[in-house]
């Protein structure tokens, strides 16, 4: 058994036994079937579900999915852990809208690959990757896999040990570097969580230069535990916030645009990542749902929920058997995001990989 499936199995144990209590939406929606399609959500907000959506070719497999990005062109990207032992084995997978693979780049992060974001910068697009357990770097791709700069630990930041950046090995605590997800400012410049090391906050510039950093391991109220998610929302211009899933409290943290703690917003499961289309905030929760929040950060419905099933004494057996998965239900979903037409995808944290389309019922 390795240091990262002891940790998350304790991890999850102590919290997903929480989610009972989490505030409950208004709706939570339920699965229908019209002509065999099993449809879900509500209202506006209804998607037909479309499970194990893209394939691997035969000489691949999937290696416990974590993240998802699309392009301007509307082709999905996926990201898997990967296997350390396998390092000709790629992390990274694209699809076309239609599910069709199109290639396969990323060795580098197999073992450790996590966080995946795709940002236009000019009249071309670039891919952001964040590797943890051995890998311990974050790094800037084009969108055929091409490196353009990779790094390390800011050591600048005065919050590690003293051989993270140069010596990176799988090691976890406090003073270590396992960044997981960006959210991107409009000066060219982002944020990056390291939400499984120091659970600190990092800024850089444009160039991947370290400014400063905010956060920590703590009990909440600009503190973490588990920084794992970020989003940049800009749904009032006039005042953008930083939102982060404060994973291990199951609630989202609310900061303004230079890292000054505002507001703490409860009631879900396991927070993992975020992304934004328009008005709407998606929230992916490791605790079986993925929740659609409105401005002022209300859940306006819940999709795929199965968070009853999901308690602490049945999620292991439920997690590594996929005959006990339920149509329509999700598992453990890690991350989620829209594409160019509103339909969604959500990739979840099972060791045989899932990548689920939510086609937008229009």
């Amino acid at each position: 058994m390795n240091r990262i499936s002891t940790h998350r199995r304790k991890f999850l144990k102590t919290t997903v036994a929480g989610a009972a209590c989490f505030i409950a939406s208004p709706n939570i929606a339920t699965a229908s079937r019209t002509n065999s399609q099993i449809i879900i959500g509500e209202k506006q907000h209804q998607f037909e579900v479309l499970h194990q959506f893209p394939q691997l070719p035969s000489q691949y497999t999937w290696q416990t999915t974590h993240n998802v990005a699309v392009d301007s062109a509307n082709n999905l990207y996926v990201i898997h852990e990967g296997r350390e032992n396998q390092k000709d084995h790629p992390s990274i997978f694209v699809f076309d809208e239609n599910g069709e693979f199109i290639r396969a780049f990323g060795q580098r992060f197999q073992g450790g690959g996590h966080g995946l974001e795709v940002r236009k910068e000019g009249s071309q697009e670039f891919l952001y990757v964040t590797g943890y357990q051995q890998v311990k770097e974050f790094a800037k791709l084009d969108l055929k896999g091409e490196v353009v700069w990779v790094k390390r630990a800011p050591k600048e930041s005065g919050v590690y040990h003293a051989d993270e950046a140069e010596k990176p090995a799988k090691v976890w605590g406090d003073d270590r570097f396992l960044p997981t997800n960006f959210a991107f400012l409009p000066d060219g410049g982002f944020y990056l969580a390291d939400g499984y090391g120091s659970n600190t906050i990092h800024r850089f510039d444009k160039d991947a230069k370290w400014l400063s950093s905010f956060g920590g391991k703590g009990k909440g109220e600009g503190k973490f535990n588990t920084a794992h998610g970020l989003w940049i929302d800009d749904r009032n211009p006039s005042t953008p916030k930083i939102v982060v899933t404060d994973r291990a409290h199951n609630t989202l943290q609310v900061f303004d645009i230079h890292g000054k703690y505002e507001r703490t917003i409860p009631g879900f499961g396991l927070p993992a990542n975020i992304d934004k289309q328009g008005d709407l905030l998606l929230v992916s929760e490791l605790v079986a749902r993925v929740s659609i929040l409105d401005k002022d950060y209300n859940t306006i419905v819940q999709l795929g929920s199965d968070v009853e099933r999901l308690s602490a004494d049945t999620k292991k057996a439920i997690r590594g058997d996929e005959k006990q998965w339920q149509d329509g239900k999700f598992v453990h979903p890690h991350d989620a995001c829209f594409d160019n037409k509103g339909n969604i995808y959500v990739a979840e944290w099972v060791q045989t990989g899932r990548v689920t389309k939510l086609k937008k019922v229009t």
